[in-house]
């Protein structure tokens, strides 16, 4: 995929978007073809690193005891759980739920997780925030800084879906570079490559969609 096409792309999404008052978010859609959705093989469920970031605060909630969560705190973890208070947001249904929606990432040490699955499944699966594995050979730090610059792609069972790549006020070019690496990975994602995609448009929230492919 030619940088410069995309770059084009992007800046003519700027300069159609009409003005506000706020930072309206950058979005690509995605336009699949020749796949069968009802495949879970064939549905995008990955995380990916934008080079540049979302442009946005990333809320990061960590499930850890002892020194890992002391660093997780020193880090900027937004929230930092006891294990013991797996269950105590088990019964309380309403505040998971509300947590779950808040938070982008949630990072658990790996031997947490199956009290989390039990306890918490049901509202972190659907929406597709279980908890990253914090493995002995992971770093807690760093897998909360790659988070930051991290988005989550579900594409469910619809051939089109939707990715925030930035924020209207951001460099261009930076934008480009994060819409380049989303593209990328879809390509590297399917046996066909980009022959998988129809087609695929960037937009801001309020402007009208340009077409990148």
């Amino acid at each position: 995929m030619e940088h410069d096409k995309i770059l084009d792309a992007v800046k003519q999404a700027l300069e159609k978007s009409p003005q506000r008052k706020f930072s309206e978010s950058i979005d690509l859609a995605i336009n699949l073809k020749n796949l069968d959705m009802n495949q879970p093989q064939n549905r995008m469920d990955e995380e990916i690193i934008l080079p540049n970031g979302p442009g946005k605060t990333i809320k990061i909630a960590v499930f850890a005891k002892g020194e890992t969560a002391q660093r997780a705190k020193g880090a900027g973890a937004d929230y930092v759980f006891d294990p013991d208070e797996i269950s105590v947001l088990g019964e309380d249904k309403s505040r998971a739920k509300s947590l779950a929606d808040e938070v982008n990432f949630f990072i658990a040490e790996a031997a947490l997780m199956p009290a989390i699955g039990k306890t918490l499944g049901q509202v972190l699966g659907p929406r597709g925030k279980m908890p990253i594995p914090l493995t002995p050979d992971k770093d807690v730090v760093q897998l909360i800084n790659r988070s930051r610059n991290a988005i989550k792609v579900r594409s469910k069972d619809k051939m089109t879906f939707h990715i925030p790549v930035g924020r209207k006020d951001m460099d261009p070019v930076k934008i480009s570079e994060n819409i380049e690496a989303i593209v990328n990975r879809i390509e590297h994602r399917y046996e066909r490559g980009l022959y998988n995609v129809r087609s695929v448009y960037v937009k801001t929230t309020m402007g009208p969609s340009v077409k990148v492919i």
